[in-house]
């Protein structure tokens, strides 16, 4: 019997992970893992478990109180499991220890290092600021200058404790005494505003102190007001004006508090909010940011600023019920990029090469003269060795910088933009004044600072870039909303591209609070009918997408990726949250198809950018768009009516379940026809059928061979767009045609996935041929470098190619398949799944595949190995050995 402290708890966690200060619920779930530190039986599993509350008091040693215990509890769940101490109040703060027995242990482990949680303002009645911007008249047609904010407060005692809970109408940053509060970028994010507007809170102890202090801050159009959008954007989709909301609440050390917040008591103190003019004379999202330095105004965010000629501030609306705290990890700057190459285009520009497409912006590290202008152009691509900058359409993505003057100081000016963010490789950079040395431009790489939590590699070199380009392209699109591309006059959250993406997003980063609060406003954007709108948020977007119509892959979002959320993260609660916005989607759906249950009306984009559709019609696929909303359709209310059986809803789970089965049988009387053919005789209708169990047992064989047939008869190369793009390998594999399935991942021919790896490309692309083989554009309007929906191809390679698959919710069961393509000698895959890290590696010699798999405390593994009875394993690492038939390294085309 092993001993108690062979198992220590880790990892300990509320919610999502992130953020630990400013929670937004009452009763935070749990989690925790458990970890061998010696000698443990692969059978062990948690029997029980103990939870310790304990209160921290805002003044140390003042009123505390006692531990709060919940005894034993005899269950095996260690994900997000519910809060089970009385619920928090708001502004608690409480230590939570977890300790655990074993299904064998006599004596419980140890308690687990200490989580220190802390709820933010969960009453709207807690709120008593109120958004106030600058007193003056602008245009609202018009650009619009960032403004600063600024109040000087004091302090009549020690800080014992110091919060700050703030938000904006636009982009935000904010400063106490001088220094930053907090380090995200294009605060408060995204959200559908008219309905929630997310807040954080910042510790700010250590930068307050006794007598005199000052809050300032920078404030920006961003989404708010600022032009964003389709066909040129819009201005001013959520309001006119832009607004601070900032709520600072101060413990002090004799136990009073004092609360300085935008709006109430304006100069009862002797003190006011106060508004001017920054050095930022323009910043947008698309534009880009131009900053005068000239126009620095130093110290307005400290105390003693003489701020008689700034203008005073007005006060504006908004219901604190719709202010909700985060719920998952803000932007910021990940990772440093230097150039590769410094490069001189034909016309005598300068053009900078960073080597890797990403989103962010550039840092400088400049000297020269009072008035020397720099300005940065950014580019996915070049072609005929100058910036090509038509995929961005309006987007100017231009910065500019007016130096202060530094010629003389010796010391450089150093700026980086506030506001804006872009998409780019290449940035073209004149009026530097001398010569541009090394680290002088950087790129600064943000993104949605979310965890990695998978990695894949192999021994085709090929293949380890295709899957970093997928990588890059989530990091540059999960920018606060999942968007298509982070470089033209676009960057929505479309929901079918997530919603084919999800799967790979959920092994590579942990996207659940993420996506989970991006979830909330697919729910609060969905019309009363349950239309799904094409991007959340909704805003205005040119005849085709507004108003909001139903449309087959994108609405099925609000099903589909609720479901990957449970299936990775184990997490019921996000079933439950969207439940309501499921169901009025499969509602409308089966409204829309009638008794004949077949989806054949309204518009459908269907298998949107197939690669033979024309570049100016990205809809007119080889697959019959009613055929992919029909199938969609089913397999919509298959998964709805599972959700429904998960969380109890039994008489839904039936009504949905019979509703798939009869909308299978009118796909396989619409589209069905004799010897497993389908009415498209298109990859991917064969993948929609087969993925989604929409055919007879009978004819699915022969469909499957209808579909090698076709990828052959393509010489292995790609015909799907994004309705299949995620599902060919998987329909391919289900029907016993794994060497095709390889021989399609690998083809180099456009279209291809290693077409765009052979073309040089670090990231994935929104059409096949982005770039065309000759090294031009693709002429269509809607060409991006960097766009995330084609890269879905990936979860296919974690869970067949590498082997590690999820087999119950939250990896509890792992199921470990590899399917070695012929070409490939080795393989491997890690993740971090909720109960620990899960890995599976092979290798190839001759006809020997060995497979290394390491399995979780507490979780049990499926291993499917070819050749080799299925088995089971524990927790703990595994070797296996099997004799493998070779196999032929392409089937024949």
């Amino acid at each position: 019997m092993p001993h108690r402290t062979d198992v220590v708890v880790t990892d300990l966690r509320a919610e999502h992970g992130v953020p630990l200060l400013g929670l937004g619920t009452s009763r935070p779930r749990l989690s925790w893992t458990a970890r061998a530190t010696g000698q443990v039986p692969p059978a062990w599993e948690q029997s029980a478990y103990e939870v310790r509350v304990t209160p921290q008091p805002p003044v140390p040693g003042a009123g505390e109180e006692p531990s709060w215990s919940s005894g034993r509890v005899d269950s095996g769940d260690s994900v997000l499991v519910p809060w089970p101490a009385p619920p928090l109040r708001s502004r608690e703060r409480v230590r939570v220890e977890v300790r655990l027995w074993g299904t064998e242990d006599p004596e419980p482990t140890p308690f687990s290092l200490p989580l220190v949680v802390e709820t933010g303002l969960l009453d709207p009645a807690d709120w008593t600021a109120v958004p106030v911007g600058p007193d003056w008249d602008e245009d609202p047609d018009a650009d619009h200058r960032p403004a600063l904010l600024r109040r000087e407060f004091t302090l009549p005692g020690p800080v014992a404790r110091a919060r700050l809970h703030v938000t904006a109408h636009g982009l935000h940053e904010v400063e106490v005494n001088g220094e930053r509060a907090g380090d995200e970028v294009l605060a408060p994010g995204w959200t559908s505003y008219t309905h929630r507007l997310r807040y954080r809170t910042h510790d700010v102890t250590h930068l307050l102190h006794e007598g005199s202090n000052a809050l300032g801050a920078w404030l920006a159009d961003g989404w708010y007001r600022g032009r964003f959008g389709v066909r040129g954007g819009n201005r001013n989709l959520y309001g006119e004006r832009t607004a601070l909301i900032a709520q600072l609440e101060v413990d002090l050390a004799d136990g009073g508090r004092v609360v300085v917040a935008t709006g109430p008591g304006e100069g009862r103190d002797g003190h006011a909010w106060r508004a001017a003019h920054g050095p930022i004379l323009a910043s947008g999202l698309y534009e880009g940011e131009s900053h005068d330095a000239r126009l620095a105004v130093p110290g307005f965010s400290t105390a003693g600023f003489d701020d008689t000629s700034w203008a005073g501030v007005r006060r504006y609306a908004r219901d604190p019920a719709t202010l909700v705290a985060a719920e998952g990890p803000p932007v910021r700057c990940t990772q440093e990029v230097l150039p590769v190459a410094v490069l001189t285009s034909p016309s005598g520009a300068t053009v900078l090469d960073f080597g890797q497409n990403l989103t962010g912006r550039l840092r400088l590290r400049v000297r020269g003269r009072a008035g020397d202008r720099v300005r940065l152009r950014h580019a996915e691509v070049l072609q005929d060795g100058e910036l090509y900058t038509r995929p961005l359409r309006t987007a100017a993505a231009t910065d500019t910088y007016v130096l202060a003057g530094s010629e003389d100081s010796g010391e450089p000016e150093v700026w980086e933009p506030r506001f804006t963010m872009h998409g780019f490789r290449y940035a073209e950079v004149t009026g530097w004044p001398g010569r541009l040395h090394e680290g002088d431009v950087v790129a600064r790489v943000h993104h949605s600072d979310t965890a990695r939590t998978g990695w894949f590699s192999c021994s085709d070199e090929r293949l380890n870039r295709l899957h970093e380009n997928v990588v890059w392209s989530m990091r540059s699109n999960f920018v606060d909303v999942p968007t298509d591309c982070p470089q033209r006059d676009e960057r929505l959250g479309w929901t079918g591209d997530i919603q084919v993406f999800a799967p790979t997003a959920a092994f590579l980063y942990d996207v659940s609070g993420f996506l989970a609060s991006w979830l909330r406003d697919v729910a609060a954007e969905q019309l009363p009918d349950g239309t799904v709108p094409w991007y959340v948020p909704d805003i205005p977007g040119g005849p085709r997408w507004t108003p909001p119509r139903p449309g087959a892959v994108w609405g099925d979002v609000a099903v589909l990726t609720p479901w990957v959320l449970h299936q990775r993260y184990g997490d019921v609660g996000v079933l439950r949250t969207q439940y309501d916005s499921a169901r009025a989607w499969v509602d409308l759906v089966e409204r829309l198809a009638g008794p004949g249950r077949s989806w054949s009306t309204g518009l459908q984009l269907g298998d949107w950018l197939d690669p033979a559709a024309p570049p100016d019609d990205p809809a007119d696929a080889r697959t019959d768009r009613y055929l992919v909303a029909t199938a969609y359709f089913a397999h919509s209310a298959r998964t709805l009516s599972r959700i429904a059986a998960v969380l109890g809803e039994h008489e839904d789970a039936a009504r949905y379940g019979t509703l798939a089965d009869e909308v299978r049988e009118a796909f396989a009387a619409e589209h069905l026809r004799p010897g497993g053919r389908l009415s498209s005789d298109a990859q991917t209708a064969y993948a929609l059928a087969i993925v989604f169990d929409l055919l007879p047992e009978a004819e699915r064989a022969a469909a499957g061979e209808r579909l090698a047939e076709l990828v052959a008869e393509d010489g292995n190369r790609i015909a799907t767009g994004f309705a299949g793009v995620n599902l060919v390998t998987d329909a391919l594999t289900l029907t016993g045609h794994d060497t095709t399935a390889h021989a399609l991942l690998t083809e180099t021919g456009c279209p291809s996935w290693l077409y765009q790896v052979a073309m040089g490309a670090t990231t994935t692309w929104e059409r096949w041929d982005s770039m065309l083989p000759d090294g031009t554009v693709n002429p269509g309007q809607m060409t991006s470098f960097n766009h995330y929906a084609l890269g879905s191809i990936a979860d296919w390679v974690h869970r067949t190619v590498a082997g590690l698959a999820p087999a119950a919710p939250g990896y509890r069961r792992l199921l470990v398949r590899p399917r070695p393509g012929a070409d490939l000698t080795s393989a491997a895959a890690r993740h971090e799944t909720p109960y620990g890290t899960a890995a599976v590696g092979w290798r190839r010699t001759g006809d020997r595949l060995v497979v290394d798999v390491d399995v979780p405390l507490g979780v049990r593994a499926e291993i499917d190995l070819p050749g080799r009875p299925v088995s089971e394993a524990g927790a703990g690492r595994h070797r296996f050995e099997v004799v493998t038939a070779a196999e032929p390294a392409h089937p024949p085309a």
